[in-house]
């Protein structure tokens, strides 16, 4: 099962996209890569909403957990208000968990489309679709053309750069995936909620982790690493700047009044509030000082 829904597939699609892609593998690589990223671009888009949202939160969350520890009900009503779900911290774990199948099955399609042994070369054969041998003609392009620069895609990278490449780019995509600090958290000190702290771990983990795995992996794995991260950075600079517009646009709307003199019709005072019930004594003063400037005027 795990052969005929995800390596085959995959052996299938890269030789596709070798045979179109003029006999280069790493074109067929990159490709590959955006139609991953695209089928998977909603979940990764919610995930770094999420992760963003649940952060910026977290001051909130820990006040209300500080004052309603003893009250859960209450505590859960004032969750709701501010739009905070628990359950949503782990829905944002559903793309890694998807990413994972797909590493391991690029992994192994790599590995198969690659071999020069005559092994090798007929179990990939035996992998090939019928329709896709009648597309390809199976028989010309086989053995795959394994090297690019340097490299022997088939064979980790002999000089590190790959690996390097592979930290520092899942490194930024992981910063990005953190809210921006503000001016004033460098008054009060480092956060030390649970949520920053896991955050601030995974930010060096996880790079160190697949940067470590890319010494031993093949180069065209490294190359899947890399073209991902690049996209994911793109995505979390596009997630950032549309969070950041919300936010100014509800700064905005609360500022209104103050900027313009005319009152946000959202956020204006009722009537019985304290805004109110201030410009009514200011009135009743001013009526009264004229009541006295009247009376000294008639003596």
């Amino acid at each position: 099962m795990w052969d005929t829904l995800v390596i085959n597939p995959m052996v299938n699609t890269l030789l596709l996209f070798y045979d179109i892609l003029f006999n280069n593998f790493v074109l067929a690589i990159a490709v590959l890569t955006i139609v991953i990223r695209l089928l998977t671009l909603p979940l990764n888009l919610r995930q770094q909403k999420t992760s963003l949202k649940m952060q910026s939160m977290q001051p909130q969350i820990k006040a209300i957990q500080k004052k309603y520890k003893d009250n859960p009900s209450k505590m859960q009503e004032e969750f709701k208000k501010i739009g905070y779900n628990p359950t949503e911290s782990l829905t944002g774990c559903l793309p890694l968990l998807i990413q994972f199948p797909i590493l391991i099955g690029l992994y192994r399609a790599i590995i198969t489309i690659l071999g020069s042994t005559p092994l090798a070369l007929f179990e990939l054969t035996d992998r090939v679709y019928d329709w896709v041998d009648g597309f390809i003609h199976t028989a010309t392009v086989l053995p795959v053309a394994n090297k690019f620069l340097w490299l022997n895609l088939a064979q980790p990278d002999p000089y590190y750069v790959l690996p390097v490449l592979v930290f520092l780019t899942m490194f930024i995509q992981q910063r990005l995936m953190s809210p921006a600090k503000k001016k004033n958290d460098d008054k009060k000190g480092k956060d030390e909620s649970p949520m920053a702290g896991m955050t601030q771990s995974m930010q060096y983990t996880m790079p160190l982790m697949f940067g470590f795995f890319s010494l031993s992996f093949p180069s065209g794995l490294s190359i899947y690493f890399i073209l991902s991260n690049l996209i994911g950075i793109g995505q979390g600079y596009i997630t950032r700047a549309n969070m950041a517009k919300e936010e100014a646009s509800t700064m905005t709307k609360g500022d209104i009044g103050r900027t313009t003199g005319i009152p946000d019709p959202e956020s204006a005072p009722v009537k019985g509030t304290t805004a109110s019930a201030g410009s009514s004594s200011y009135r009743s003063k001013r009526q009264s000082k004229s009541k006295r400037k009247k009376r000294s005027a008639k003596r």
